[in-house]
Formats: structure tokens, C-alpha cells, sequence
């Protein structure tokens, strides 16, 4: 059976699971668009609707266009019960997984379920929507006595921390801490009982990525003192685990949001030092490379030119190392990189080098989870720009990462708008630059 057959084959036992005809899945759908707000004219009729769902489900299969996949979507979203169920081996995964087999893009499905997991967070019902029924069931057994855990629980909990953790960029930072809450709050309670001793290092592993995750998450909604709490826990679950990478992520995430909650260099730089050496002596070299690229950052934005070309060349040494295999899962590329060295070209280099590496970071950085790193590379090169004489077209830049920080409610992003703002101030009374103020007033409120 070839792919498109298999994404038919799916589409049609997804219908059938739920006891559903071609005229009451039509029915369902224009049910679920009067609902979404969408107009009943532009709707075909019950008939026309089940000939299109026959036409998925056919031999020669059509993929659903992007409006019909959301009406599936919100259809499948749910259980029968009617509970929003979104996680792996629910029948949103499986519809996710039939429109892939009929030809669908990733980035259309990484949107479709972003606006799933938005919809689910609206009507406040998303706090269990990424794990699945039987994950559910295996969960509250396992909270009971934690003896009865088993490796499907683990796998369900660290399918729903990958989840939560690909959303960021797409999905605002409160949110996503409420859809964690459940993974964070069950690694908590299993990591403290009597689990299987067989299942240490998975949990484990689970746990330090949770806490990491919501250690940045508590940052970026303002939470400092929760935010290093959460980073201890993960340090330490973190240099539990044999393979000291693990911990080196982990000082790098506490690392960043140290640079931007305290006074000075000094604390970030301890925290970074830590995962150098962390990283030189663990098993991938991909976390090496960014340990030494954000060493060179520090080591810039303390003027120190010497020591951040020497991290840089490192870092680039560990990048073009052969990475097959790595066991890293973290998603630092040479996009990545090539911001790295833009920042440490403004800080203790040529302006218009800088703006050359920004600007192909930034076109590198196109994926919805690296949206958060792309505002920020682009604030930086507004800052190149006007380093270089350039104001006006920098306000043209800041407009751009306006509305990318509103919508992830990222701090630093807009923590790196103010302060590129701060820098135009000599052309405060510019229309332009007022322009740019009233944008800034409008969606940040700052």
C-alpha cells in the first residue's frame, strides 16, 4: 500500500472508530464551522460535504484542502466524551499522522496543531489535552503507587514535554506552562516514590528536560525565583544521568535567563564555564559547539575580542564535526552559529560584519520554534544597522520583531526591542522613530 492509500486507509477507520457515516461526518463538520464562526454559505451542502469525504477516503485519494483538515481537526481533537485529547495515540495524532501519508506538508501540520493546542488553551480545558486516554490511565495508577509505574508512562510523559517544548514560537509561554503542569507535577511525585528501579534513567531524563523546559518557561512569564528553583531540580536530576551533556544543557538554559534576570556578566559566565566542561567531556559534540558559542557571546559582551574568536573557532571546529548520531536532541545549527558570531562582531568587531551574519541567520531561522531566536537576531541586526549609520531602516527591522514578541509573550525578545529603542534615541524626534514608539505602545504596551 502506498502512502496516499495508507492516509486514505487511516481517514476512513478514524470514521468508522467513532461509529460515523460520509453524511454524519459531513453533518459534523458544518456543525463544527457554525460553531468556529466560519459562514454557512461558504459551506457546500450535506451532500456535497460527504462526496468530498468519500473522495479522501477513496482509492484515489484527495488531500483535504487547509480549511476542511481544521474542520478535521476539531472533530478528531476531541474524544466522544467530548474532552480534548491531542497527545500521541489519540485520534488527532492519528488524523495528524493520515494527512502526513496523503501528501501534507510539516510545516502545515506543525500550524494545524498549534492551532489545536491554542483552541484547547482558550476554553481552559488544555491542561490534560497532550496526554493520551491511556497515558491518562497509566498516570493516575502510577500517582497512587508509584511501583506500577511502567516505560509507556515514560514515554507518554516525554512525548508530552517534546510537545510543549515544540510549540514554543508558536504557542504564548503561559499557555505552555499550563500544558506542562501535568508532565512536571507527575516527574515530581514519581521521582520521590519507590518507581521501578529499571526505569531511574528514563524518568530521570524526563525529569531534568521537564524542569528545564519549565524553568525557562517561569523566565519568560517573570517568575525569577521560581525559574532558578526549577533550574536546581533539573541540575540536579540532570548529573544523575551518566552522560554529563545532559547537565551542560541544562547550565546553558539557567545560563541565558541569568544573562537577562540579574546585574552583570558574572553569574551567566559561572554557569557557562560550568557547561563547558560539562560538554567536553560528554557524548555530543552539538551541545559542544553551542557551550563554546555562547562562552564567545560572554566573552564579547565583556570586550574580551581575543577569547571570543578562540570560543568561536571551537565552537565551528565541534559544528562541522561529523554530527550522525548524536544524541543530543537540542536543534543548534550553523544558523544558529552565524548569530553567535554576528553578536560577538557588535560587541567587539566590525558593525557590518555583524549585520552580514545576522542577516543570514535570520534567513536560516524559518521554522515556528525558532521564532523566539529569530526576533532576536533580527533586534541585533537593527542594532548593526545603526552602528553603521543606518537608523531609519533599523526602525524598519524592529517593527518586524514587534509583532513576533507579542505573540510568544517572549521576554527577551522584547527585553532586546528596548534596548535597541534606547539606541535611537539620538533621532527621538524623528517621525519614523515615533511611528516605531506607537507600534511598540500598541502591542507591548511599552
Amino acid at each position: 500500500m502506498d502512502d496516499r492509500a495508507t492516509g486514505a486507509a487511516a481517514l476512513k477507520r478514524l470514521r468508522q472508530c467513532r461509529g460515523l457515516s460520509l453524511a454524519d461526518t459531513a453533518r459534523a463538520l458544518i456543525a463544527i464551522a457554525g460553531r468556529l464562526g466560519q459562514p454557512r454559505i461558504s459551506l457546500p451542502t450535506v451532500a456535497g460535504l460527504q462526496r468530498s469525504v468519500a473522495r479522501w477516503e477513496s482509492s484515489r485519494p484527495t488531500l483535504p484542502d487547509a480549511r476542511h483538515q481544521l474542520l478535521l481537526a476539531h472533530l478528531y481533537g476531541r474524544t466522544p466524551a467530548g474532552d480534548i485529547a491531542l497527545g500521541a495515540g489519540s485520534d488527532f495524532a492519528r488524523l495528524i499522522d493520515a494527512l502526513a501519508h496523503l501528501g501534507e506538508g510539516a510545516r502545515q501540520l506543525g500550524e494545524l496543531r498549534s492551532m489545536l493546542v491554542r483552541t484547547a488553551t482558550d476554553q481552559g480545558g488544555g491542561l490534560l489535552a497532550l496526554l493520551s486516554p491511556s497515558v491518562q490511565k497509566g498516570l493516575a495508577t502510577a500517582m497512587a503507587d508509584p511501583s506500577l509505574a511502567d516505560e509507556q508512562l515514560m514515554a507518554g510523559l516525554s512525548t508530552v514535554v517534546s510537545d510543549v517544548n515544540a510549540q514554543v514560537g508558536s504557542v504564548p509561554f503561559v499557555r505552555l506552562q499550563l500544558l506542562l503542569a501535568p508532565a512536571l507535577e507527575a516527574c515530581r511525585w514519581l521521582t520521590s516514590g519507590p518507581v521501578p528501579q529499571p526505569l531511574l534513567p528514563r524518568l530521570r531524563s524526563v525529569s531534568a528536560t521537564a524542569h528545564t523546559l519549565a524553568g525557562r518557561l517561569a523566565f519568560e512569564t517573570r517568575d525569577d525565583v521560581a525559574s532558578r528553583n526549577l533550574y536546581t531540580v533539573a541540575t540536579r536530576e540532570a548529573g544523575l544521568l551518566p552522560d554529563p551533556w545532559r547537565r551542560a544543557t541544562v547550565h546553558m538554559s539557567h545560563a541565558l535567563t541569568t544573562l537577562y534576570s540579574t546585574q552583570g556578566l558574572d553569574a551567566a559566565r559561572v554557569l557557562v564555564d560550568s557547561a563547558v566542561r560539562d560538554a567536553r567531556t560528554g557524548g555530543s559534540v552539538v551541545v559542544r559547539a553551542r557551550a563554546h558559542a555562547l562562552q564567545a557571546e560572554l566573552a564579547a559582551r565583556a570586550g574580551e575580542q581575543r577569547q571570543a574568536q578562540a570560543a568561536l573557532e571551537l565552537a565551528w571546529y565541534d559544528m562541522e564535526r561529523d554530527g550522525g548520531g548524536d544524541p543530543s536532541e537540542t536543534s543548534f545549527t550553523a544558523g544558529h552559529l552565524r548569530g553567535f558570531e554576528g553578536v560577538c562582531e557588535l560587541y567587539v568587531g566590525d558593525p557590518s560584519l555583524a549585520h552580514d551574519r545576522f542577516a543570514a541567520a535570520a534567513g536560516a531561522l524559518v521554522a515556528p520554534r525558532e521564532q523566539v531566536q529569530r526576533a532576536i537576531t533580527t533586534t541585533d541586526h537593527a542594532l548593526a544597522r545603526i552602528r553603521m549609520d543606518e537608523p531609519q531602516s533599523a526602525a524598519g527591522l524592529l517593527h518586524e520583531c514587534v509583532l513576533a514578541a507579542a505573540t510568544t509573550g517572549g521576554r527577551v525578545p522584547a527585553i532586546r526591542l528596548r534596548r535597541a529603542r534606547q539606541a535611537l534615541r539620538p533621532w527621538r524626534r524623528e517621525d519614523w522613530v515615533a511611528d516605531l514608539d506607537d507600534h511598540l505602545m500598541d502591542v507591548l504596551g511599552s
